[in-house]
């Protein structure tokens, strides 16, 4: 079965040929003899996933590890829960740390290591009315040092950064978005009138809905209604069965089906040994497949990018290709890279997610390479 990114539901028994990295054609109803030698068969292919909030995976913690190596192991890790591209994100941290991730992924980039789509910045300019599991003592506003530093950094690479638009200076915001910075709000308390003038700003999506963000009551929308409501946002989701119940996945999937983007909020125990880890001081333990503080703090999750399109598919309405397009197409939208990645079209870079019949991952391809687990 072939998932396209698109359709809702898969074609059958389709060849992919690829030419020089690029997808040169798809065919349907190719008869299994008359395949070309050498041909690579699987039960289910689909676009590479794109994964746009991910921490940590393969025992190594974005925050902790800024090396290539470590960024490598984090995109291997991921692949084999079929993320094709990921966002490193790091998430707050003392004063301007966040520079030095920057530059390991810009280093990362130049060098040639493949898999890295950008980098995403989860605070430190987030609300510390609505922290999480973020250290409070280091959340900031951004200062004219930030922004100058991160418009020119997003010359060489996609920067998602997360902020709490209530706590910014609009104009900062106006010149990021100016600079191609890909604005989300998260970590925020901010309140319907805050979110227009946000999305007048540039911000254009929300980390993790609803989860560290004001919610809808009967007279005050909040971050949660103005992205349900308005349908203007794209949103991460954590379906890991935790973070959001299969209610309110449900609902996000009905209000906002072609915004809503599947994230694994990864930490380092995905596809790793590690069981608890500390963060800035905080013990993050890993229980029955949830990751929590020792006050219950959800502290990011335990998740592939496999695991999160079968809870979505499972836990709701949605249908396995809608779960997929979530995982493929919305995303490659969100930050702009719709042109290249996220449906499988001819000329579009040959980026591939393979699964087995439960949607597995057994494989990726990336830019025509293959790579089987």
């Amino acid at each position: 079965m072939l998932y396209d990114g698109e359709a809702t539901y898969p074609r059958y028994n389709a060849l992919i040929s690829v030419e020089a990295g690029t997808i040169a054609s798809i065919a349907d109803g190719i008869d299994p003899k008359d395949l070309p030698t050498g041909t690579i068969r699987v039960p289910v292919a689909t676009p590479g996933l794109i994964d746009l909030q991910i921490n940590g995976a393969g025992d190594v913690q974005f925050n902790f590890d800024l090396s290539q190596s470590g960024l490598q192991t984090m995109v291997d890790a991921s692949a084999r829960g079929g993320a094709a591209y990921i966002f490193p994100t790091f998430t707050t941290a003392p004063g301007s740390d966040y520079r030095e991730a920057v530059e390991v992924v810009r280093s990362a980039v130049a060098n040639g290591v493949k898999g890295i789509a950008g980098i995403h910045l989860e605070g430190p300019f987030i609300s510390d009315e609505r922290p999480g599991i973020h250290r409070p003592e280091f959340i900031r506003p951004l200062n004219e040092d930030d922004v100058q530093y991160l418009c020119n950094a997003a010359k060489d690479i996609t920067i998602i950064l997360t902020i709490a638009p209530e706590k910014q200076d609009q104009d900062c915001l106006r010149r990021l978005n100016a600079s191609g910075v890909i604005l989300f709000a998260g970590h925020s308390n901010a309140d319907i009138g805050d979110m227009k003038t946000a999305a007048r700003s540039g911000v254009r999506g929300v980390t993790h809905l609803f989860n560290a963000m004001s919610q809808t009551t009967g007279r005050q929308p909040g971050v949660v209604g103005a992205v349900l409501g308005d349908g203007d946002f794209y949103a991460g989701i954590i379906a890991d069965g935790y973070h959001v119940h299969p209610t309110n996945l449900s609902a996000a999937a009905r209000a906002i089906p072609d915004r809503l983007c599947l994230v694994t909020d990864a930490m380092q125990t995905m596809n790793g040994n590690t069981t608890s880890f500390d963060l800035y001081g905080k013990r993050i333990s890993l229980r029955d497949g949830m990751l929590t503080g020792e006050d219950g703090t959800l502290g990011g999750a335990h998740l592939s990018m496999d695991e999160a399109i079968q809870n979505m598919s499972g836990l709701t309405h949605v249908s396995i290709g809608e779960a997929i397009r979530m995982a493929s197409k919305n995303p490659a939208n969100a930050v702009g890279l719709g042109e290249q990645l996220g449906t499988l079209d001819e000329g579009k870079e040959a980026a591939l997610s393979f699964f087995d019949n439960d949607l597995n991952c057994i494989g990726i391809v990336r830019e025509g390479a293959h790579i089987a687990f």
